[in-house]
């Protein structure tokens, strides 16, 4: 396992990050423990969560798997989606984050949370209030660093240049969903980062599971998110991304590697990307999940797999810049 610079803050994160949304979910106590012991064998040390994973249970589960190399992790948890039926138990307005943060430190049974991301943008709430709670929260101790989950590109750079206006903490991080078929954040989330020196967590990077051989044109498992999810399956939906599956894991096989371990290596290997999340039901899923870390990726082979689905024009859609048939070299 290496480590790699979480953006700007000299904190080192392994190449791989442990999402426990499956903690007391899909995977009871016994096995999320087991699966945490693999991962910290393994050299895993980041390990994300979030107050609405099984409704809190996965962050209780995460505290007591801690206890014990509390100072030796890194642990990230968010806030935003709902947390009760209450008209504000939601969003990211100060009263909503005052009420989530100390709920989640209760839970996850230690003094500070390293990375706190919101969970998703705020179309209620003013930025400006949302960016000085995380602040004061920063400067309190209770969060070390900040970062924003499903924002767009220009979403972050307003955070960014608020905080830089004011001094603030400015976001260390953040946490697109980018796949073989989900590549609309290379367009300006990905190079973005790289010019504003953010750390990258991908969510998703099988597709839920899309990439990991189950699925192609015409089967699909008795069980899985994209069969029983319909979040999941509103999201997957287009037929060609189950041909681009089928094609991807005809050449994982070719390969000799399974898809999973193929998919997580190919969104680890772009030069934006931090550390891919990673998440299992089981030991046995893991094990190709963490194989990712070792795999050779080469450029020819990148080239192959990004081929197998459509590249997504530039963010001003003059796809004539990428060729020879342009004004010119900027």
């Amino acid at each position: 396992m290496e480590y790699k610079l979480l953006g700007r803050t000299g904190v080192k994160v392994s190449e791989l990050c442990y999402g426990t949304m499956s903690f007391g979910g899909d995977a009871d106590e016994s096995t999320s423990s087991e699966m945490f012991k693999y991962c910290r064998d393994k050299g895993i040390n980041f390990f994300d969560c979030a107050d609405v994973y099984q409704a809190g249970r996965a962050e209780e589960i995460l505290g007591g798997l801690i206890r014990d190399c509390r100072d030796e992790v890194v642990i990230a948890s968010k806030v935003y989606f709902p947390t009760g039926k209450d008209v504000n138990a939601s969003g990211a307005s100060r009263y909503h984050i005052q009420n989530a943060v100390e709920a989640s430190l209760r839970r996850l049974q230690t003094d500070r949370i390293d990375v706190y991301f919101i969970h998703r943008f705020d179309d209620h709430t003013p930025l400006e209030e949302t960016l000085g709670m995380l602040d004061d929260l920063v400067r309190q101790g209770k969060i070390l660093y900040t970062g924003a989950s499903n924002f767009a590109a220009w979403q972050v750079a307003k955070a960014l240049g608020m905080s830089d206006l004011k001094g603030g903490a400015r976001f260390a991080c953040i946490q697109p969903m980018y796949n073989l078929v989900k590549r609309q954040a290379e367009v300006e989330i990905l190079p973005q980062a790289q010019a504003e020196g953010l750390g990258v967590f991908p969510y998703s990077p099988l597709g839920g599971g899309l990439l990991t051989g189950k699925y192609d044109r015409e089967s699909r498992p008795d069980s899985g998110r994209l069969v029983e999810n319909k979040m999941y399956m509103t999201r997957y939906a287009a037929g060609w991304m189950y041909e681009a599956a089928e094609r991807f894991s005809d050449l994982a096989k070719r390969e000799g590697v399974p898809p999973a371990t193929l998919g997580i290596a190919w969104v680890a290997a772009h030069p934006a990307v931090t550390a891919p999340l990673i998440g299992a039901r089981s030991p046995e899923q893991l094990k190709a999940c963490v194989d990712a870390a070792v795999f050779d990726m080469t450029p020819e082979l990148y080239g192959e797999i990004a081929s197998l689905t459509p590249e997504p024009p530039p963010a001003t859609d003059r796809n004539e810049e990428r060729t020879a048939h342009n004004y010119g070299t900027r």
